[in-house]
């Protein structure tokens, strides 16, 4: 994979521990569409599944991974989809 994709994974990593985390490149499925850039790494699809997540409503999951992700947010990064769970839910 690439360096954005890799940051998103390490920063995932240590920011939440997750005990599952899919990170899939979907920036070929925008291909001319606002943000795309040749290469990908613009649009990104993301589920995480991590203890942090426990008893915090999904918009403050949400801000809780934009905040790890500031740095790819602000520059390389077009769109994000978010799926974040708490161990045992779905």
């Amino acid at each position: 994979m690439g360096a954005i994709f890799d940051a998103i994974h390490q920063k995932l990593t240590q920011a939440f521990a997750p005990t599952r985390l899919e990170i899939e490149d979907e920036s070929s499925r925008h291909a001319g569409h606002a943000g795309s850039r040749p290469g990908g790494e613009t649009h990104f699809n993301v589920l995480i599944e991590a203890e942090a997540f426990a008893g915090a409503p999904k918009v403050a999951r949400q801000r809780m991974i934009y905040r790890a992700l500031s740095d790819e947010m602000a520059g390389p990064v077009h769109a994000l989809s978010l799926k974040a769970l708490a161990p045992g839910e779905s």
